[in-house]
């Protein structure tokens, strides 16, 4: 045998290794992916950065799969460190959305936001150009501030998204930022252009080395619900094959806390009310036991709302003041809103008992802006101006940017600033986007009302 490159050479067993434990992430088997991985890091060398970060990522995906959630942020945290040391920056930044995610499920949504900004900065700070990246560190921000409620800085990072356009996302991009534009449509009030932006969702989806912890699916399922479509909801359980009686896993808790969402919709009373509270039970020991925050809190607001429809009153503000508890330090608010009208009452109850006053307090506050504000009739949250107007009608035109310009007589500046509002507004992050949406709102006709 001859050998070229000696070095080369002795790397080879580990970068074999970390091949290996690829083959077997990509095969779902968990075991052999710890095993290959392990061995990777006892063969590679602690200066070769890119081997140890492939390794330590790759470990951290077996945990994470696992629902070992302490140690999975570790090793993939360790990962991206790694990388990043190599130089390889644009993939560090496709392993802040992990290390976010997994921060997320813990609860941690101060950390999970950190994590993209830090993410931001990488992919923003190399030169004039982004790194592929950007935008989905764009698109998780948007996200962390819908969980705060804070839905024009959402809107203002997916429309920033859209226009550094695909080539500056990550091939999952595609799909993540629909389900964050269907998200902010829904808390518009606007659930059929949710579904819309999910069923696109659906199509674009692209499978890769991270578990599937929320499929698209599941979160349509959802606004199926808050569309009354509980029929249709509980159709897309059975097609999953789902049961009040299933073994849980991490991987499916997701969808089975949307079936107890399901069940909790089909019966204000009765069976399905029964079998609902049956699930919570089981899944709330299940997450917390896991470390899942992030889960526990959303399966307590759920069981306080199946007391409160059982008329168990107590229990109902109990459940509800541990869930305000774990959720408000780290500024979780929509996961409160979305429950709408049953759960500004429950609120009521609980500031009456004066329990927690100052949290409980502002998450009312919230939840009765949502209540009082959103109408699935609707056509805008804010309208748009005259000018606003003008220019959305020449962005359905074969005009470019400075044609539009010139034919406003303005600057091309101000087109743009027109054109980002009128983004926002409709709740869009691209030009073709925003005159499809215009058409259905009738605003593309001179003689509209405005």
């Amino acid at each position: 045998m001859v050998v070229a490159d000696a070095d080369e050479f002795r790397r080879l067993p580990g970068a074999v290794a970390v091949h290996r434990a690829g083959l077997a992430r990509m095969l779902g088997d968990v075991a052999a992916t710890m095993a290959h991985a392990r061995r990777a890091l006892d063969l590679i060398g602690p200066d070769d950065h890119v081997g140890r970060g492939a390794a330590a990522a790759l470990l951290g995906l077996a945990y994470w799969t696992q629902g070992d959630l302490t140690s999975a942020h570790r090793w993939y945290a360790e990962g991206m460190a790694s990388l990043q040391k190599a130089g390889y920056l644009s993939d560090a930044v496709g392993c802040a959305m992990a290390v976010a995610d997994i921060r997320l499920a813990q609860g941690r949504l101060r950390e999970a936001m950190s994590t993209y900004e830090w993410g931001l900065q990488i992919a923003t700070g190399q030169g004039p150009v982004p790194l592929r990246g950007a935008a989905d560190m764009h698109v998780g921000i948007s996200e962390r501030h819908a969980d705060r409620n804070e839905l024009d800085a959402a809107m203002t990072h997916l429309v920033t998204a859209g226009e550094l356009g695909e080539h500056a996302g990550l091939p999952r991009n595609r799909f993540r930022s629909r389900v964050a534009m269907a998200r902010l449509r829904q808390a518009a009030g606007d659930l059929s252009g949710a579904v819309d932006l999910l069923d696109e969702a659906v199509r674009l989806y692209t499978s890769d080395f991270f578990p599937e912890t929320q499929p698209v699916p599941a979160v349509r399922a959802r606004v199926w619900l808050a569309q009354g479509r509980t029929n249709d909801a509980l159709a897309w359980a059975q097609e999953q094959g789902l049961s009040i009686a299933d073994d849980l896993s991490y991987l499916r808790e997701f969808e089975h806390i949307t079936l107890a969402r399901a069940l909790l919709a089909q019966h204000p009373i009765g069976r399905s009310l029964h079998e609902a509270t049956q699930l919570l039970e089981r899944l709330l020991p299940a997450a917390e036991a896991g470390a899942r925050a992030g889960s526990v809190i959303e399966i307590l607001v759920l069981a306080a709302l199946a007391h409160q429809a059982r008329g168990d009153i107590p229990a109902a503000v109990a459940a509800l003041h541990r869930a305000v508890a774990l959720a408000e330090p780290e500024g979780w608010v929509r996961v409160f809103v979305d429950e709408g009208p049953p759960m500004a009452s429950l609120l009521r109850v609980v500031a009456k008992q004066g329990i927690a006053p100052s949290r409980v307090r502002r998450l009312l506050a919230a939840v009765e802006n949502a209540v009082g504000s959103t109408s699935v009739d609707q056509d805008l949250i804010e309208p748009l101006s005259e000018r606003e107007l003008d220019v959305l009608r020449l962005l359905g035109t074969d005009l470019d940017g400075p044609d539009i310009a010139r034919h406003l007589g303005v600057s091309l500046h101000t087109v743009r600033s027109h054109t980002k509002r009128i983004y926002t507004k409709l709740g869009v992050n691209n030009r073709r986007a925003a005159v499809r949406r215009a058409e259905q709102l009738n605003l593309m006709s001179p003689t509209r009302n405005r």
